[in-house]
């Protein structure tokens, strides 16, 4: 399906932090493989030069906590550990961005403590108080960040597009059922269609 951009639109580029991706990092050990694999950050730095040509917002998302670990959530199963670990914490290395990710001064940064990137973060007054009514985003993973994002983004009201190969996941056979189930509320694109159709 053919999306046309329209004007007010922000692009959303969710947790290419060295944690998550890099092969050092705790949890990038295990994604980088498919990652590199998948040219997965060359094709979100695609959608990002893409943005940047028509002067779209754009706006980094990282996961972590304070070193004291102040807002992770003990009773979670995917964050109640980190303490005990050591990781995701906001100060370190592993919650830098990648360095081979295209992340600007001029670009916006969304600091998030749970899987979407709305929930307690400035993402949603930075939407409204810039008239955002169309969100697309690129992000690892699919399964986590991207689909619980894209799903509150849908209940917002906001136009949802989701760039299939600027996102990844643990699996292919989850980040496709991931895609799969997005379909119903938000259009899937590639990198190189959403371009050339716009």
């Amino acid at each position: 399906m053919r999306i046309k951009i329209i004007k007010n639109t922000l692009v959303l580029i969710a947790d290419f932090i060295n944690e998550i991706v890099d092969e050092k990092g705790a949890f990038g050990a295990h994604n980088a493989p498919r990652i590199i694999a998948d040219k997965t950050m060359e094709k979100a730095n695609e959608l990002i030069a893409w943005a940047r040509k028509n002067n779209h917002m754009i706006a980094h998302v990282k996961v972590g906590f304070d070193d004291n670990y102040a807002q992770c959530p003990k009773n979670s199963p995917m964050f109640g550990k980190a303490p005990e670990y050591g990781v995701l914490k906001l100060s370190s290395w592993g919650c830098e961005f990648h360095k081979d990710m295209d992340v600007r001064p001029e670009d916006y940064i969304v600091t998030k403590h749970r899987v979407s990137a709305l929930y307690a973060t400035n993402l949603e007054p930075l939407l409204r108080a810039n008239n955002i009514e169309h969100v697309i985003i690129s992000g690892v993973s699919t399964t986590y960040v991207v689909e619980a994002t894209a799903r509150e983004l849908h209940d917002r009201d906001y136009q949802v597009t989701i760039v299939s190969d600027a996102c990844n996941a643990a699996t292919k056979e989850s980040h496709e059922a991931s895609l799969s189930a997005l379909s119903r509320m938000c259009a899937i694109q590639t990198v190189d269609a959403l371009v050339s159709a716009n």
